[in-house]
């Protein structure tokens, strides 16, 4: 089946099948929301119900309250190797951290206990040696072919097993594990969201099969065919607080900012009711796309809020291993939030905590090169600029060195502006085209500034309207409804005499923001502008 046909078969049967029955035998998860898993295993009946909610928390990222589900499996039947598997699982966050080296000792410890059981399937120790494949070593610089070599066991056991929907489905999750961030083609993504197209006509209320769904198609390029999935997950996985989330990573991509902040306000209220579990993580990253969401509809006051809860939060809500993250996160939407109202001034004195990993302080000095720029303040660019570099190198020697990795991009937006604030726009030009260039190919995060709206504003600065308009208008195909690009189009299409562009793209701006009590200047000139027609 192609893909796009996997996606129309995809479209047609969540419309009215969601909540049908899995036509193979399965277990409702009836104390939660979670799905329907069927994952057959030789433990006792007791374990096994455990252990496939087990599993249905670990479609949906869950890992605590998948760890906790296998740890009661176990401990129901110590005898089930598969529960000692689903443990080392738990600790296994495929997209989003690397484990430390505890979490792969501890990994391979469980494992070895598994094997130790003596798994009374064929099928249950191919699961358990694919996985001890990924927990054979901690050493970094083999941490990728470990994954990939992981993903090749996994294939072979969904080719052994072609009736075990599981094996297909973490297989397609092992695929998106490898996706290439340079690849223009989304290779892996495209082969993951075939097989999980494959597997959906028998479990259409599977957990997991919508949720990578989503996570495959979160790029602009395949971004609109992951909205049926994003309708149906959070319904599906009503008590996972990740899976309510999960939607507005394709909403955010269309620019469906109302879904989106729908979305993540249901998600934070999610997280409050799942009492003595670690929700600061997932509170962090709801309240990050709030932020963003409210920003692209002028809702100011609401994008502050979340910056103002974030820096409530106390330090015990915080599971240890996401410290790191919370500190990003806490500059990181101080940044957006004076670059997207434009607040130049602002976002030049931001300060990251010295003691934050230097990763964490590169966000400081990327906008305040970007703001610098925009001022013509050469000497603050450039120092800025040159001080992201250092903050590149010191990653590379740092506990996390692969982070440099996703780090090219803030470098050369900022030496871009740099560049622009000493008169060489040349080089600016080159340097934001580049970044436009990759991230139309390969996409960007979802609440990332887009470098083709930068390299819009850039031109727009130079006095170069025409192509602006041209960028401004390439920008909002793959980044729609933004609050900047749909301003900037509208205002540069005012200038090259395209009066009924600018009106449409005005009218869209006071559309988006209906509602909303704003005192951006962008708004009221847009309300004088669609008045005076």
């Amino acid at each position: 089946m192609t893909v796009k046909a996997g996606a129309i078969v995809f479209g047609l049967l969540l419309i009215g099948v969601v909540l049908v029955a899995e036509e193979q035998h399965h277990h409702e998860m009836t104390a939660q929301q979670l799905g329907s898993v069927s994952f057959s295993i030789s433990c006792s009946a007791d374990a096994q119900k455990l252990f496939e909610q087990g599993v249905a928390w670990l479609h949906s990222f869950e890992y605590e309250q998948a760890g906790n589900e296998f740890q009661r499996a176990a401990e129901s039947d110590p005898q089930c190797a598969m529960a000692k598997w689903g443990q080392a699982m738990s600790l296994y966050h495929q997209l989003w951290a690397r484990p430390s080296k505890e979490d792969v000792h501890r990994g391979a410890e469980l494992l070895q206990q598994a094997r130790a059981l003596k798994p009374k399937t064929q099928r249950e120790r191919e699961y358990i040696d694919a996985l001890a494949i990924f927990y054979s070593g901690d050493d970094a610089e083999q941490y990728k072919k470990r994954v990939k070599d992981y993903s090749e066991a996994m294939d072979k056991l969904r080719q052994d097993n072609p009736n075990d929907r599981e094996a297909a489905v973490f297989y397609a999750l092992s695929l998106l594990s490898q996706v290439d961030d340079k690849d223009p083609d989304l290779t892996m993504a495209r082969k993951a969201i075939a097989i999980l197209n494959e597997q959906l006509p028998g479990a259409p209320n599977h957990p997991g099969i919508t949720h990578y769904i989503i996570h495959a198609t979160d790029n602009p390029k395949l971004a609109s065919m992951g909205l049926d999935a994003a309708r149906a997950y959070a319904r599906i996985a009503a008590s996972s607080v990740h899976a309510v989330h999960m939607p507005s990573h394709i909403f955010a991509r269309l620019g469906l900012w109302q879904d989106d902040i729908q979305s993540n306000l249901a998600a934070l209220k999610v997280a409050d009711q799942m009492t003595g579990l670690h929700m600061g993580h997932h509170r962090i990253h709801s309240m990050d796309f709030l932020e963003y969401a409210y920003l692209q509809i002028g809702d100011d006051r609401n994008a502050k809020a979340q910056i103002d809860e974030l820096r409530q939060m106390s330090a015990d809500s915080i599971d240890p291993q996401y410290s790191d993250y919370y500190q990003e996160a806490m500059i990181q939407s101080a940044a957006m939030y004076f670059l997207e109202r434009k607040q130049w001034k602002d976002a030049m004195a931001l300060v990251a905590d010295p003691a934050s990993p230097p990763y964490v302080q590169a966000v400081a000095y990327w906008a305040r090169a970007i703001a610098a720029g925009h001022l013509r303040d050469a000497a603050a660019a450039r120092s800025a600029a040159d001080q992201l570099v250092a903050m590149i190198e010191a990653t590379k020697k740092s506990a996390k060195p692969y982070y440099a990795e996703s780090m090219d991009t803030n470098r050369d937006e900022s030496i871009a502006w740099a560049s622009h604030a000493e008169g060489n726009d040349d080089q600016a030009v080159q340097l934001l085209r580049k970044v436009a260039d990759e991230q139309d190919q390969v996409g960007k995060g979802e609440t990332e500034l887009p470098a083709r709206e930068m390299l819009a504003d850039l031109l727009f600065d130079m006095g170069h309207y025409e192509d602006a308009l041209h960028e401004y208008e390439s920008s909002l195909h793959t980044d729609p409804n933004r609050f900047n690009g749909l301003y900037g189009a509208a205002r540069t299409a005012e200038l090259v005499k395209q009066q009924q562009k600018a009106d449409q793209y005005y009218a869209q701006l006071l559309k988006n923001c209906s509602g909303t009590n704003s005192d951006r200047p962008e708004l009221a000139n847009a309300k004088a502008m669609v008045a005076a027609q």
